[in-house]
């Protein structure tokens, strides 16, 4: 949850989490047996953000992603 900081009812400074949970709303389906090679596939996120992603992850699946750098880290 970003925290917001507010001084005279203005906004003077928000935190955000350093990773948020996301659903996959769009990619190919997976490969099955490619899920040691590090090969990527784009995925869209319920955001409408593209991200890489490892093959073996599908639609409807909740991802963490670093909220700093916009990349993958895993599959929740």
């Amino acid at each position: 949850m970003a925290i917001i900081a507010y001084h005279n009812g203005e906004i003077v400074s928000v935190e955000i989490p350093a990773s948020a949970e996301l659903v996959i709303a769009e990619t190919e389906p997976g490969v099955q047996g490619d899920r040691v090679s590090g090969a990527t596939k784009p995925a869209t996120l319920e955001t409408g953000k593209v991200i890489k992603v490892p093959l073996f992850v599908n639609v409807g699946d909740k991802v963490k992603v670093d909220t700093r750098t916009g990349d993958y880290v895993t599959r929740v």
